[in-house]
């Protein structure tokens, strides 16, 4: 992000979206009543099972559309492999991963590129579509509004874990869950006009991605620690035994500008600051329209609708971790 902020920002009438606000993916209209989503997203394994990998791959980069109220079109796959290494049949394993979540998001594959590479890596282009009056942008958060999760945290510190072998077998098939979980609820939020203010919550953590949407729309924000749902009370174990991901430090480093912690400590800072991935959204939700929110969440099984914080007026972009 910080290289980002020194390169010269494109601008043009039809650019809705672009670099500018760290959004989850750029925005470019066609007409009045069409926009093409544009995102990319691509990671080395973080799962042993190669299909699973994949799929939560493709869930990651399809999420960027869904976080703008968009519906994925099309897909490209994206894939780096070490020849020597990985076989062709683990290869086809991660491609048909990534394939199912293609098709279950109604999206079309329409090709790819393969390089060589040191070790694994897969993910997709993805392109969307969005209204431009509907789309969702981290630039629209409002005062009151509540802010609700639809996934719980701790898949960095989770993945950190399985890579060595500190995981039960169970945390490990709840978390391939909840990250191959698509965030389409996103799109029909969007559409029916309940949402404006959205993001989805990955490799900057939930603290990381709220700071870039309270920079982006000039607010700030209070988050209520215990309401944030973990998934599952082992994080904790894991946390005690240094099963911390780089990224999720580099984060907590990052947060300590622009967070005030209060009685915060210890593994709660971590958690907030665990850089995830397919992580869920966060929504901005005016309460006169949370009713219908919850219930939308609800129908689409969102593995959790949490509301953990809120909308406040501050001075500055800062964000307030506070106790219940």
């Amino acid at each position: 992000m910080q290289v980002l902020r020194q390169l010269p920002h494109m601008q043009h009438p039809n650019l809705l979206v672009g670099a500018t606000t760290a959004d989850d993916a750029g925005v470019y209209r066609i007409d009045r009543d069409r926009a093409l989503v544009q995102t990319v997203d691509f990671f080395t394994p973080i799962v042993d099972d190669p299909f699973a990998y994949g799929a939560i791959a493709a869930a990651n980069a399809l999420s960027d559309v869904y976080a703008m109220g968009g519906r994925p079109l099309t897909a490209m796959n994206i894939m780096g492999i070490p020849e020597d290494i990985v076989p062709p049949r683990i290869v086809n394993a991660i491609l048909k991963g990534g394939l199912s979540k293609i098709r279950e998001a109604g999206c079309v594959l329409v090709g790819g590129h393969t390089i060589r590479n040191p070790e694994p890596v897969y993910g997709l282009s993805v392109t969307g579509m969005v209204s431009p009056r509907m789309m969702l942008t981290n630039a629209a958060a409002r005062l009151g509004d509540l802010l609700v999760l639809t996934k719980p945290l701790g898949t960095g510190i989770i993945t950190t874990g399985i890579k060595r072998r500190l995981t039960s077998r169970s945390l490990v098939r709840r978390t391939v869950q909840v990250m191959c979980s698509l965030n389409r609820v996103g799109a029909e939020i969007a559409e029916k006009g309940l949402v404006r203010a959205c993001t989805d919550i990955t490799g900057f953590g939930l603290l990381g991605h709220l700071g870039s949407m309270c920079r982006a729309s000039d607010v700030g924000m209070e988050i209520f620690r215990d309401d944030v749902p973990v998934i599952a009370p082992e994080v904790y174990d894991l946390i005690a035994k240094g099963s911390i991901p780089g990224g999720t430090r580099d984060n907590l480093k990052q947060a300590d500008e622009f967070v005030d912690w209060g009685k915060t400590r210890g593994a709660q800072k971590v958690l907030l600051s665990d850089a995830q991935t397919s992580g869920g959204l966060i929504l901005c939700v005016s309460p006169k329209h949370l009713n219908q929110v919850m219930r939308v969440l609800k129908h689409h099984r969102t593995p959790c609708a949490a509301i953990i914080g809120c909308v406040v007026k501050s001075s500055r972009p800062r964000i307030a971790v506070r106790e219940n």
